[in-house]
């Protein structure tokens, strides 16, 4: 099975900036490049840093009302300092948290999940910026067409990695969920052919609906289901 990497999904030609970049700038880029967020690249394009549209928000929230309704709530004093930021390089939120581009998907959706982000700056051996991959870039496996699922299940997880043939064991998916059906020869068969399955690229999640010949789980017992 080959799982899709970050190289397959990411953003190569990323919008960047360097610390110097004036605030208003980063504004502009993200009005005119319909993005929410850039990374702070140093002379050697490594990232050291990524300013969002939630820090921009932050940084308009910090400002006087000019109505005088409401208050704005006390800040301790790196808020304080990220709300005066005039360039990139004080307003970013730093360090940055960074994939690989050999990364899977999978391996990318659990950092990002773990650190509560919305988008990973992916760097070479070197630590240089490469491409970008947010959570939407992730998601398009979910866009996998069932067919394509069903061929890997059925002809890879099945029969080359399992040795487990059609007339015996029938995947069938819709909607990127997938139903097994059919007889294996061991019981615990079972939940290895289910975990591959739930690891194809794509899968939503398996239902599990397959019957053994043999209970291996206990040698002194003969069981058919």
């Amino acid at each position: 099975m080959q799982h899709r990497s970050i190289h397959d999904v990411m953003t190569r030609d990323v919008i960047k900036v360097r610390p110097d970049a004036p605030v208003k700038e980063i504004a502009k880029l993200f009005s005119r490049n319909d993005i929410t967020a850039v990374p702070v690249v140093d002379e050697q394009n490594r990232p050291i840093g990524i300013v969002s549209e939630a820090d921009l928000l932050h940084k308009a929230a910090s400002l006087p009302d000019p109505e005088g309704r409401g208050q704005a709530r006390p800040m301790h004093s790196r808020e304080w300092a990220r709300s005066e930021a005039e360039t990139a390089g004080e307003l970013m939120r730093s360090p940055v948290i960074t994939a690989r581009p050999e990364w899977n998907v999978i391996e990318a959706a659990r950092l990002m999940d773990h650190q509560k982000v919305k988008r990973l700056p992916v760097v070479d051996e070197v630590g240089r910026l490469v491409g970008i991959a947010s959570r939407c870039d992730l998601l398009r496996i979910f866009l996998r067409h069932d067919t394509a699922i069903r061929e890997e299940i059925q002809y890879e997880v099945l029969g080359r990695t399992l040795s487990i043939t059609p007339d015996a064991v029938q995947a069938g998916v819709r909607d990127g969920v997938v139903t097994l059906r059919g007889r294996v020869g061991q019981k615990s068969l079972v939940p290895i052919a289910v975990r591959l399955c739930r690891s194809v690229d794509g899968v939503v999640s398996v239902h599990n609906e397959l019957e053994y010949v043999y209970d291996d789980s206990d040698s002194t017992s003969e069981v058919t289901q």
